[in-house]
Order: C-alpha cells, then sequence, then structure tokens
C-alpha cells in the first residue's frame, strides 16, 4: 500500500513495453517493415560502423533479440535495409508507365521523378554514399538490388530504342551512360548540397533553387540525348 508512486509507474511502463513488444511479435511483417525504417535513418545518419542495434530496437519498441532473429545480425540488418531503399526507388519508378509516353516526355519525366525522389530522400542518398565507401562489399552481396537495377536499365533501353527509331534520338548512346548522367546530376545534387551551398552561399532546398535546378537537368539530359 505505501510502495512508492515512481515504482508502480515503473511497472506499468515496463507492462506497456511488454504489451507493445506482444503486439508487433504476432504481426511479424509490420514488426520487420517497422525496424526497416528506423534501420534506414539510424544507417544513413551514421553508417555501418556508427549504427547501434540497441537505438533500433529502442525506437521501436523491440529487441535486440528479435532483431537477430528476423536479421541474423547487424551487417544482416544493414543489407536489408539497402535492399529496401533500392527497392523503394525502382518501384516507384516501373509505376511512371513511360510506355505510355512518347521518346522525349518519357526521358523528361524519368528525369524529373530522379530528382524529385534524390531531392525528397536525403536518407537514401546517404545510405548510398555509406556503401561506397565501404567499397560495395554488401551491395555485391545482395541478388535483389542487381535486378532492380537491371530493371531500370532495360527502361531506358526502350525509350532510346524508341526515340532512335523515331529519329528523335542520336544513335549511338549507351542506356547505362544515360543512367549515369541522370544519377550522377541527381545524386549530386543531394549529396553534395551543404558543401556546395556554404560555397556559393545557395540554399539547394530552396523551392525557388531546386525548381531550377530540377529544370536545367532535364534539359541538359534531353540535350545531350536528342539529335
Amino acid at each position: 500500500m505505501n510502495e512508492p508512486v515512481h515504482s508502480r509507474r515503473q511497472v506499468v511502463r515496463g507492462k506497456a513495453h511488454e504489451a507493445k513488444a506482444t503486439t508487433r511479435t504476432n504481426d511479424p511483417e509490420r514488426t520487420m517493415a517497422n525496424i526497416l525504417e528506423v534501420a534506414m535513418k539510424e544507417f544513413a545518419e551514421k553508417g555501418l560502423a556508427g549504427a547501434r542495434i540497441d537505438e533500433i530496437a529502442d525506437e521501436t519498441h523491440t529487441s535486440k533479440r528479435m532483431i537477430y532473429y528476423y536479421f541474423q545480425s547487424k551487417e544482416g540488418l544493414y543489407l536489408a535495409a539497402l535492399e529496401e531503399a533500392y527497392r523503394r526507388v525502382r518501384t516507384t519508378e516501373s509505376e511512371l508507365n513511360l510506355d505510355d509516353l512518347d521518346p522525349e516526355s518519357a526521358l523528361r519525366r524519368l528525369v524529373e521523378f530522379t530528382f524529385d525522389h534524390h531531392a525528397g530522400n536525403e536518407p537514401y542518398i546517404r545510405m548510398v554514399m555509406s556503401e561506397n565507401i565501404n567499397r560495395g562489399q554488401f551491395l555485391a552481396q545482395s541478388k535483389s538490388i542487381q535486378a532492380l537495377n537491371l530493371k531500370a536499365i532495360s527502361a531506358i533501353e526502350k525509350l532510346y530504342a524508341r526515340g532512335v527509331e523515331q529519329g528523335i534520338f542520336r544513335p549511338g548512346l549507351d542506356p547505362i551512360d544515360i543512367h549515369a548522367s541522370i544519377s550522377a546530376l541527381s545524386f549530386f545534387n543531394v549529396s553534395n548540397r551543404h558543401t556546395f551551398g556554404l560555397i556559393f552561399k545557395r540554399d539547394y532546398t530552396s523551392p525557388t533553387i531546386a525548381t531550377h535546378r530540377r529544370a536545367s537537368i532535364v534539359e541538359m539530359v534531353v540535350r545531350f540525348v536528342k539529335k
């Protein structure tokens, strides 16, 4: 009866935490999705070496044991998060319906999408940067990422071939090179926005500047490909 109030609160909080964990355990897909969501942010912010499983567990109201049960290890979770980041961009990209557009409009839509995705998903950019620091050793282990990116190249091959056939695009270009140019221009806009912005006193998160930059990148790619 004379039990301290703070002790009773700790018991209540403990039971609430257990209830949350139990609820999530009964929905494995939701639990895994939540873990991946938090893990992507943690790895993007701190890289593989700096990320902490304890913090991911706390944020997701799970436990290290549960995370290891689903993903085997910290490296396993990192690879799963990397795969999920790539899967999201490629899945959305596949819904652009480029085949329904004329070649130039399809190319413009693809560049606009890539720019918008990268500009609005800095964690994705940071994860790719982190994996480059790792020299791609984890990406090399993933068959799904490689398959996803082959689909992206296939989409460019198709729209480019249509453009060449219709006399709109100049022949002799490499679809992978086109993809690399689109990615490089859009990626740099986010990866170097802080340093570039500080050096040249320009806020690349400003809607006005972003809109102008987006239009410039689209025109650069289209003019490169067109006759």
